[in-house]
């Protein structure tokens, strides 16, 4: 048991930015008890208007915009301090995988796919 957490690539755009069905997605990224990034990934899905209490298996989209912010806040350290059962600990490690996951977010973008984040805890 413990946070999984994904991002995923899908061709086709969902109608809305959050709790939709994905369909026919590839990974792109994944990380292991991350939970700093999770918190992170978690206020975005309540701004976008998610619902789910727990975020767990609910996922949001990634917009250029949001790789922006997120990349800022990987660099500056200022990823929030995030703590759940199961979930582990952020430890300043994951900094160069995350900036991975960004470019290759982008790079998906920029040809047109769909990204977003899911996880399973």
């Amino acid at each position: 048991m413990g946070l999984d957490m994904y991002a995923f690539t899908m061709a086709q755009t969902p109608d809305k930015d959050v709790d939709f069905k994905p369909d026919a997605v590839t990974e792109l990224h994944y990380w292991r008890k991350h939970p700093n990034l999770h918190g992170w990934m978690r206020k975005l899905y309540y701004a976008k208007g998610g619902t789910d209490r727990e975020f767990n298996c609910a996922p949001v989209v990634l917009a250029a915009a949001d790789l922006d912010r997120l990349e800022a806040a990987i660099r500056d350290g200022a990823l929030p301090e995030t703590s759940g059962f199961f979930f582990g600990q952020t430890d300043g490690s994951e900094m160069t995988g995350d900036l991975d996951f960004i470019a290759k977010a982008r790079a998906a973008i920029a040809a047109g796919l769909t990204v977003f984040y899911d996880s399973w805890w």
